[in-house]
């Protein structure tokens, strides 16, 4: 794995990982946690740890960067539909932590 694809990926846990931390529910929370599973997966479970200090403390802000670094991962190799679903099962977690 390449730095700038280590970084991406190290963005892309580390913000869903905050927001599965501020999930407003445990429903919520797991379903954050299932997109870093498959993250993981996406990766062969080769992945860096997660760095959640000093992360923004708001939650829109935090989904961005996270939808940003999933979207950025397609240029390192990962295949687009694969981003494409975490994408929806990130979105899908956001939906549910909205109510």
């Amino acid at each position: 794995m390449l730095m700038d694809h280590a970084v991406a990926l190290t963005e892309a846990r580390s913000h869903v990982a905050a927001l599965a931390d501020r999930a407003r529910s445990i429903e919520a929370s797991s379903a954050y946690e299932h997109v870093l599973f498959e993250l993981d997966w996406l990766h062969d479970d080769d992945v860096p740890a997660l760095d959640t200090t000093g992360l923004p403390h708001d939650r829109g802000m935090l989904l961005a960067v996270a939808t940003a670094a999933i979207e950025g991962l397609i240029g390192h190799g990962i295949d687009a539909l694969r981003i494409e679903l975490v994408l929806a099962a990130l979105d899908g977690a956001w939906d549910l932590d909205a109510t």
